[in-house]
């Protein structure tokens, strides 16, 4: 899923417009499995949000009548889903379907989605106990034992697939930098799921350590020093199925496991 982020204004509170990328089958409206994961991880933030544009896209195949009208009824699913989700949303909120009429991807699966955009709002002055600050990864690791597995929780990908969302990147650069300054440390690569009950996208757990893998080896990397596999759902921090959209999102992680120092 993409979020791109700016300052509106400052006033007691901090309102920062971003969005949301949800994606859709072919030729479809409804909510899919994974559209509904990638709504409940960003509702599972817990940060308080007001939804002010709902904008829908098709890919170019079909007529523009059609594809005008499979935007807009995306549009009404991920409305509907808010709402049922209290989700706040602006009384006046923009809605549009763009159908085709718009610059594609040449990807088109990434053509066929409903973006939201929205607002969060946080306190100016958040108290110390709202705050948790997360140690450097370099740090975790220089107190990591052989076989300590940590979770890269900022490593995020794109809906059903092994590609990087941009805001992986400072992670990814991170553990790059730690593995240059430690040319002994050898990890291995794990990559999880969730709510896969039928064991149907194991695969994809693979792919997502395969694609950190292939990140490092871009930069140098000794092959010898790393290792990936993906575990699927076998190894869930919360059993399956999960009970709500938080459980989902720990289970859905990459992790790295200290092999030696």
């Amino acid at each position: 899923m993409f979020r791109y982020f700016f300052l509106l204004f400052f006033c007691g509170q901090l309102l920062a417009q971003q969005k949301l990328d949800v994606y859709f089958d072919f030729d479809q409206y409804d909510l899919n499995t994974q559209a509904i994961q990638t709504l409940n991880s960003w509702i599972a933030e817990g940060k308080t949000y007001k939804v002010t544009k709902l904008y829908g896209f098709c890919d170019w195949k079909g007529s523009n009548g059609y594809n005008d009208t499979l935007a807009l009824r995306r549009v009404h699913a991920v409305f509907a889903y808010l709402k049922k989700q209290n989700i706040t949303v602006e009384k006046n909120i923009e809605i549009r379907g763009f159908g085709e009429d718009f610059k594609q991807s040449l990807l088109q699966e990434e053509n066929r989605r409903v973006t939201l955009f929205y607002e969060v709002h946080q306190p100016s002055n958040p108290s110390p106990e709202t705050v948790t600050l997360q140690p450097p990864l370099k740090e975790i690791i220089a107190q990591a034992k052989v076989g300590d597995r940590i979770a890269l929780k900022q490593i995020l990908f794109h809906n059903h697939s092994a590609k990087f969302m941009p805001e992986s990147e400072p992670i990814l650069r991170e553990l790059l930098c730690v593995m240059e300054e430690n040319p002994t440390l050898k990890i291995e690569i794990q990559g999880h799921i969730c709510c896969d009950t039928e064991n149907r996208y194991g695969y994809i757990s693979e792919a997502r350590a395969r694609a950190v893998y292939t990140y490092l080896l871009r930069y140098k990397i000794d092959r010898k020093r790393m290792t990936y596999k993906g575990y699927g759902t076998q190894q869930p921090l919360f059993p399956i199925p999960e009970r709500n959209a938080q459980e989902e999102a720990a289970n859905r992680r990459v992790e790295i496991r200290i092999v030696a120092r």
